[in-house]
């Protein structure tokens, strides 16, 4: 862009803001779409003089909005504040309680493989091209592909997959906090059988070795295993742990079938309205408040998942865990299905 075209768009700025005065609710309207559509061609259209066009558009923008006394776009506060919050956005709850199924369903080791192609080839590409844009155009994911009509509707789509990631990711926060609530005890209500809510075939894992167990002889030849607890004879499969009981029968309480709808679990209403409120105070005064509140919500993971991971290797049956990473069950690449799991993965994980 020359010189004298950056001139006269700023010039053409100037009068959109001297007519506003005299300007009734209509022609605010037009005039705030022709700033904004000079603003995009200087952001858009320079090369030598593109940085001072830049700088000019958005001080002219920013004298529109304060004549209009419209609110002005928030910033960062600093890099770091920035650098803070995409961390906490890439990894999200997906690669913490979701990534570790996924990939020993699908393979161990293997399922790696394709994913971190995907990832190199498809991901952060992405992943930096709207970061590129959003820094630079400064505007919304709504507004930022106006550079290409053509593709306006995938702001549009991203909003949409934001608004129900939210709605969806919010739920499992509030269980979390139901977990964190319900810990707060001597002994965790889900180590033992001992319960209300347990049924007669719940057995811990690491007592079931005691159980008097023998194989029989069932429907065409096939052997099952059967146990001795409680002076009835159960199959293995047949017995339950006090871990999942503890989730469908007191967490959920999970009713027997569609027919039976239940009651309101209120401690997790509780616990959802709870989050929802904790949403709130984190982005209530704008990315400089949520800029600092990161420093908590991207960093703390970090140390939670180190803690995890020392109990993890310390737990029995760990090296055997690390064995199946270590050793990839190639033939599941060739399932479609493995491919639908590390696509969604990655492109859900960067919230697209």
């Amino acid at each position: 862009m020359t010189e004298g075209a950056t001139t006269t768009a700023i010039e053409c700025l100037d009068s959109v803001v001297g007519q506003h005065e005299d300007s009734g609710a209509a022609d605010q309207q037009h005039q705030q779409q022709e700033v904004t559509r000079i603003e995009l061609n200087l952001l858009t259209g320079g090369h030598s003089d593109a940085d001072a066009g830049k700088q000019q558009a958005v001080t002219m923008t920013n004298k529109v909005a304060k004549k209009e006394q419209l609110p002005e776009r928030g910033s960062w506060g600093s890099k770091l504040d920035f650098i803070l919050s995409v961390v906490g956005l890439a990894i999200g709850l997906g690669n913490v309680w979701r990534f570790p199924y996924l990939c020993y369903k699908n393979g161990g080791g293997a399922f790696l493989i394709p994913y971190f192609v995907t990832l190199f080839l498809a991901g952060i590409p992405m992943f930096f091209m709207e970061l590129a844009l959003g820094q630079m155009l400064t505007i919304g994911g709504l507004g930022v592909f106006k550079i290409a009509p053509i593709f306006k509707g995938i702001g549009y789509a991203a909003a949409v997959m934001s608004c129900w990631m939210n709605v969806y990711y919010i739920v499992i926060l509030a269980w979390a906090i139901f977990y964190f609530f319900m810990s707060l005890r001597a002994d965790v209500p889900w180590r033992t059988c001992d319960n209300p809510w347990n049924s007669v075939n719940c057995v811990n894992p690491y007592d079931r070795k005691d159980l008097l167990c023998w194989d029989s002889l069932g429907v065409n030849n096939t052997l099952t295993k059967i146990c001795s607890l409680n002076s009835l004879n159960v199959t293995m499969s047949d017995l339950s742990d006090p871990v999942k009981e503890f989730w469908e029968r007191r967490a959920l309480m999970i009713s027997s079938g569609i027919d039976q709808v239940g009651t309101i679990r209120w401690e997790l209403a509780g616990t959802l309205l709870l989050v929802w409120i904790l949403c709130y105070f984190c982005i209530w005064k704008g990315v400089k408040w949520t800029g600092k509140v990161v420093y908590f919500t991207a960093l703390f993971p970090y140390f939670l998942l180190t803690i995890l991971l020392i109990r993890g290797i310390t737990l029995p049956g760990a090296f055997e865990g690390i064995k199946f990473y270590v050793s990839p069950n190639l033939s599941k690449l060739s399932e479609s299905e493995v491919g639908c799991f590390w696509g969604l993965m990655i492109f859900g994980r960067f919230k697209w």
